[in-house]
């Protein structure tokens, strides 16, 4: 077998350290072959956000606070079962991992600061806007006969 293709890169030179993952492996109810019944290739993942020391201060809370509903006991867990093997598994349910830590610890996007929409383009607007309504109205039916 192959060695794992980690570390897992959350963001810029932060990652997912080997020895604070808990991994579980059980029964996969997705396909299989002969084999199935067999091997455990179900994957759960669990990281211990509340107890870990890899990330930075600022990325934990900011992380605890957005997956506080998915984290029990202050331990987030990710489960991968799509696969036939464990192993394509395992890499999924990482990967996984660190994409949601990622997107948790991500910092709150900039407040958007509202524009002026410019007085040219707004007059223009107004003009079309007559112009359209004349086109129309001139369309009505009481001069024909």
């Amino acid at each position: 077998m192959y060695g794992m293709s980690g570390p897992y890169l959350i963001r810029g030179s932060v990652s997912l350290p080997e020895a604070e993952l808990m991994w579980r492996f059980s029964r996969s109810s997705g396909p299989g072959g002969q084999h199935v019944n067999t091997s455990d290739s179900q994957v759960e993942l669990r990281f211990d956000l509340a107890r870990t020391e890899a990330l930075p201060e600022v990325w934990k809370a900011r992380a605890l606070e957005r997956l506080a509903a998915r984290l029990v006991d202050g331990v987030v867990s990710v489960r991968a079962s799509e696969h036939r093997s464990q192993w394509r598994n395992r890499e999924t349910a990482a990967v996984r991992l660190a994409a949601l830590l990622a997107e948790a610890a991500a910092p709150p996007p900039k407040p958007r600061r509202p524009t002026r929409i410019p007085r040219g383009i707004n007059e223009r607007r107004l003009r079309e806007k007559k112009q359209r309504s004349e086109t129309k109205r001139g369309r009505t039916g009481r001069d024909w006969a």
